[in-house]
């Protein structure tokens, strides 16, 4: 028999009115990269199990999707992960893409995917650092805990840009790390407009954590 080169677990979360079974990393001592795949999609070892893991703040985002009015919209959801938000827009009939750079981040949506009887969802292998992801533009972005090393605020508004149409929104939650600021500048700059920033401590599965909210738009002028 041969033994996985990483343990998993599998949890169940409600979202809205749907349950979800989640298959995630056992813990963030996990670690298997054999060909180096990861060190060249720039994920160092340290960071290797993150992806992996249900965060609080993919929580609320997945959460927060399961009653966003999202009919008409073409969504992506960047920095994925394991797509909570994304597998509750899947169940409710969104057109919704998702991305990372993690190389298992894939397998990991695939097979959540499988187990909660849902359609494949398109995804993107690639840094928001790169100017080459084949994707399209959007009417919505979203993003969780996204904002976790300070020089990563300009890169993603600038991928952010380039991916949205003209009429756009943006919702990234994120759990205070103290990049947010510089990302809102960043947002600015690339003619986003902050609509709402809540500082206030947010309600996840019946703990209170820190974080915040932040929603942009941006509006053709004519």
């Amino acid at each position: 028999m041969t033994m996985s080169p990483y343990q998993v677990k599998h949890e169940f979360y409600t979202f809205g009115d749907s349950e979800f079974e989640i298959r995630s990393l056992l813990d963030r001592q996990q670690y298997w990269d054999p060909d180096g795949e990861a060190e060249r999609a720039n994920v160092p070892a340290a960071m290797w199990s993150i992806f992996g893991q249900v965060w609080p703040a993919g929580l609320y985002l997945a959460e927060l999707m399961s009653g966003f009015p999202f009919r008409g919209k073409r969504i992506l959801e960047v920095g994925c992960g394991l797509g909570l938000a994304s597998l509750v827009l899947q169940r409710l009939g969104a057109d919704i893409t998702t991305t990372d750079q993690h190389p298992l981040a894939e397998q990991f949506l695939d097979k959540n995917l499988l187990l909660n009887n849902l359609a494949a969802i398109p995804f993107h292998a690639g840094s928001w650092e790169s100017d080459d992801l084949e994707i399209d533009q959007f009417d919505l972005i979203i993003g969780s805990d996204l904002l976790y090393e300070p020089q990563q605020p300009t890169p993603l508004a600038a991928f952010i840009k380039r991916h949205t149409h003209n009429n756009a929104e943006v919702i990234i939650v994120d759990p205070g790390r103290g990049n947010h600021g510089k990302f809102s500048r960043a947002m600015s700059e690339q003619g986003f407009l902050r609509r709402t920033s809540w500082s206030d401590k947010q309600h996840i599965r019946d703990t209170l954590h820190k974080g915040f909210l932040l929603n942009y738009h941006r509006t053709a002028v004519a």
